[in-house]
């Protein structure tokens, strides 16, 4: 006779919650509403409690001063004489001095009350100054974890993703808040890192093959011996592998520039126009496009590199989209209202004003969105932008009016 096995037992229940545990009592946690409501709910209880006592002291000192007896009896006659109503002593009969008393008594009084009020108006004037300094004052020591928190975030926008916040004190909700950030800057810090780590990557990888086959196909036209069709189809894969390089080329730039820029250093926008003229001069003169403009110093802080890559982008697009006769391109350098501007002027199509926001997009073109074009890959506006907002200006495009566009970078000095 067989007997079934027991079925095995279940694994225990781990004891371990990751999960952060709950205190016993949740409601007493010192939260930012219990302590501003404790706060300010205790300030208007001792401000009730000064303002009530100064006026009951205020009060009492009236009535003293209001109920001191004023009149004297002089004379065998036994005359009632009095300083403050000199008119008793010129009664005729008892109905006559009782109605004087009792104006004199509501003189006193209204004397008695004009003193209450002048002198509790200046305790309430002090007490509200008193108040608003201590209020600017606990209200400054209550929000501190909020400037704490701001100066590490305006830190971060520089990006010093190395900083932290790590505030102390009660476990409120300003406390949450910023461990809540120093969690998002972790996980944005390691984000960023792995980004640099593939950008860095991918330009090995990607350049090494294209590289390769530029070495193979020039290997190849160099044969005198190679059939016409041949050399034909090696030109043409020569091309494409260029415009390869240039494609790679333009979007690790694109992905290196969409970052602030750490390391800066003095740059003249004058030199970075002037690098970026000569190496198009031979373009624009087979084009028989005019070069031409005044370029004043414009020193900014900055990656120089990367702004040549600016003024290049710009120039060769005014050198490449113009006129077919007659052509010019104006760049212009200066120092306008504390900023550094690079202005590029061309000849060229008529371009619609809703038109302009389409150029600064990847892969766009006036009329269209492919790469079709033997003129560029279609990445050097999205650069120049990309380039400009890392140095903290930017970019911006107009029509000018009989054709063409003006360009105008701003950078901060």
């Amino acid at each position: 006779m067989t007997t079934t096995p027991a079925p095995p037992k279940a694994p225990p229940k781990p004891t371990w919650d990751p999960r952060k545990p709950e205190p016993p009592f949740p409601w007493l946690r010192p939260t930012i509403r219990i302590r501003l409501t404790l706060l300010y709910g205790g300030m208007f209880l001792i401000a009730g409690i000064l303002l009530l006592s100064i006026i009951y002291l205020l009060a009492a000192q009236a009535l003293h001063e209001g109920s001191g007896v004023d009149f004297q009896v002089t004379g065998s006659n036994l005359e009632l004489t009095s300083a403050t109503c000199p008119q008793l002593s010129g009664a005729g009969d008892n109905q006559e001095l009782n109605s004087m008393l009792k104006e004199c008594t509501a003189v006193q009084r209204q004397h008695a009350l004009d003193g209450l009020l002048s002198r509790s108006l200046m305790a309430l004037l002090g007490l509200a100054v008193i108040a608003f300094a201590f209020g600017y004052a606990m209200a400054g020591r209550v929000l501190s974890p909020l400037g704490r928190i701001t100066r590490t975030a305006r830190a971060v926008a520089g990006s010093d993703l190395s900083r932290r916040i790590e505030l102390d004190g009660p476990d409120d909700e300003l406390k949450e808040l910023a461990d809540t950030f120093d969690d998002m800057l972790e996980r944005l810090q390691r984000a960023f890192t792995a980004q640099q780590r593939f950008v860095g990557n991918a330009s090995h990888e990607l350049r090494t093959p294209l590289a390769i086959n530029r070495t193979l196909l020039e290997v190849h036209l160099s044969d005198p011996g190679a059939p016409m069709e041949l050399q034909q189809l090696g030109k043409t894969l020569l091309a494409t592998n260029e415009r390869s390089e240039q494609l790679v080329e333009g979007l690790l730039l694109l992905a290196r520039s969409d970052n602030q820029i750490v390391e800066r250093k003095p740059v003249d926008l004058a030199e970075v126009a002037s690098q970026a003229i000569d190496q198009v001069r031979g373009e624009a003169d087979v084009k028989g496009v005019e070069v031409r403009g005044e370029r004043a110093a414009a020193v900014v802080q900055g990656n120089g590199v990367l702004l040549e890559r600016i003024a290049l982008n710009l120039v060769q697009n005014a050198v490449r989209y113009n006129v077919a006769e007659d052509g010019w391109v104006e760049v212009v350098t200066e120092v306008l209202h504390g900023q550094a501007v690079l202005t590029v002027s061309n000849t060229g199509p008529v371009v619609p004003a809703y038109e302009i926001d389409n150029l600064f997009e990847p892969f766009r073109r006036l009329r269209t969105e492919r790469t079709g074009s033997d003129k560029g890959v279609g990445l050097g506006l999205s650069i120049a932008r990309s380039v400009a907002r890392a140095h903290g200006g930017h970019i911006v495009a107009e029509p000018r009016e009989g054709g063409g566009l003006v360009m105008r970078v701003a950078l901060p000095i």
